[in-house]
C-alpha cells in the first residue's frame, strides 16, 4: 500500500520512498561530539538522525548542531511541552513526541500549533511499555493494544489539524511487532516508521532486526527504518543497509556472493571473499561479484555476474562480461581478480 508522504528537512517519508535512520548516543547538548557521531552516520549512508532532548541545552543545541551536519534531524522529547516547542524553534526538522506524556490538553496543543507552524512532521506511536491503560486492561500486551494506542496518539493531533504524521508500533519481540505493522497498515495510509526495539546487543540483536524488519520490508510495509542495537550508531546503519539489499530494496551496491566452502574446496576461498567484500564496501555500483570455492556450483554461479572466480588447488577459472573467461594459475588468480574488480569499480 502507497502511503502519504511527510517532508523532514526535504528527505521524503513516505509514498514509496525508504529510508535509514539512527540515533545519537552522546548527549546532545555535547555539540561537538554529537556532530562527530551524526558526520560518522552520514558516512556509513544515514539519511536521517534522531537525537534526545533531556534538558534546555540539548533543544538549543539543534541550532548549532544543524549548521555542521547534511541531514535531517529529529527531536525525541518525552514529558515535556516545552522542551517539545524549544527544539522545534532551534531547528529540529522533526519531531518524536507521545501525546499521553506531555501533560494534559493545553501542553498537546501548544506542541500541535508548533509544529504547523513550523511545517515539520511528528512522529507518534506505541511500544509494549507505553500500551494505554484501557486497552492494555482490555487487550492485555497485544498488536491489537499497541495499533489502538498508536491510533489513539494519532488522533490527538489529527484533531487539532495536523497531518504530517509519522507512526510506529514497536516490540522486543519479533512476532508481536511483526502482526503490530501489519494490522497497523491495514488501519492507516500514514507512513510507518518500522524497528524491533529494545533488539539487544551483538549476532542475536542483528538476527531479530533482520527478521522483524525484513518480513516487513518484504511485505511492502515500512517506510523509514531504525535497527535498534546497544552499540555504536554506525553498526545499526551498517545493519539496515545490509537488510534492505537482503529484501532487495537497496539496488545501489556491489552484492558478493560467496559459498559456505567444504571440504571440496582447495584455496583460500573464506580469505578472498572477506578481502573482496573489504574492497567493495560502500561502493555505490549495482555490480554482482561471485566467489565460489570449487567446480561443483562454482562455474554456473559465477557465469551469472558480473565477475566471478571458481577456485582450484593448482588453477582458478575467473569469469567476466557476457560469457568471457579465463583460466589462470593459482598464484597469479588474486591478482588477476582484483585487477578484473577494479576495471568495474571504476
Amino acid at each position: 500500500m502507497k502511503t502519504k508522504i511527510v517532508n523532514a528537512g526535504g528527505l521524503l517519508i513516505g509514498g514509496g520512498t525508504l529510508s535509514v535512520q539512527s540515533m545519537t548516543k552522546v548527549k546532545t547538548g555535547d555539540v561537538e561530539n554529537c556532530v562527530a557521531q551524526i558526520l560518522r552516520l552520514e558516512e556509513a549512508g544515514c539519511e536521517i538522525v534522531r537525537s534526545s532532548v533531556l534538558d534546555e541545552e540539548d533543544a538549543r543545541a539543534f541550532a548549532k548542531i544543524k549548521e555542521k551536519i547534511h541531514i535531517p534531524i529529529v527531536a525525541d522529547v518525552h514529558f515535556s511541552a516545552r522542551l517539545a516547542v524549544l527544539a522545534v524553534e532551534h531547528g529540529a526538522d522533526k519531531l518524536r513526541v507521545n501525546p499521553g506524556n506531555l501533560g494534559g490538553e493545553k501542553e498537546i496543543s501548544l506542541v500541535a500549533d508548533c509544529i504547523k507552524r513550523h511545517g515539520i512532521p511528528v512522529r507518534v506511536g506505541a511500544n509494549t511499555g507505553s500500551i494505554e491503560k484501557r486497552h492494555y486492561e482490555q487487550y492485555g500486551r497485544s498488536a491489537k493494544a499497541l495499533v489502538l494506542s498508536a491510533l489513539e496518539s494519532v488522533k490527538e493531533f489529527e484533531r487539532r489539524g495536523v497531518e504530517n504524521i509519522v507512526i510506529s508500533v514497536k516490540a522486543s519481540d519479533v512476532p508481536l511487532t511483526v502482526e503490530a505493522y501489519r494490522l497497523l497498515s491495514r488501519e492507516t495510509d500514514y507512513p510507518l516508521h518500522v524497528g524491533v526495539t529494545e533488539a539487544g546487543a551483538g549476532e542475536a540483536a542483528l538476527v531479530k532486526s533482520a527478521v522483524g524488519i525484513g518480513a516487513l520490508l518484504v511485505d511492502g510495509i515500512g517506510d523509514t527504518i531504525r535497527v535498534s542495537l546497544t552499540s555504536d550508531p554506525v553498526e545499526e546503519v551498517y545493519a539496515a543497509r545490509q537488510i534492505l539489499r537482503a529484501c532487495g530494496r537497496d539496488k545501489e551496491y556491489v552484492e558478493v556472493v560467496s559459498c559456505p566452502t567444504c571440504g571440496r574446496c582447495e584455496y583460500d576461498c573464506r580469505g578472498l571473499a572477506k578481502r573482496v567484500n573489504e574492497r567493495v564496501a560502500g561502493v555505490k555500483k549495482r555490480l554482482k561479484v561471485a566467489v565460489m570455492g570449487c567446480v561443483v556450483n562454482g562455474p554456473g554461479e559465477a557465469k551469472e555476474c558480473d565477475l566471478g572466480i571458481a577456485g582450484g588447488k593448482d588453477a582458478c577459472v575467473i569469469f567476466y562480461g557476457q560469457g568471457g573467461q579465463m583460466r589462470v594459475g593459482a598464484d597469479d588468480a588474486e591478482r588477476i581478480f582484483f585487477e578484473k574488480l577494479e576495471e568495474l569499480l571504476k
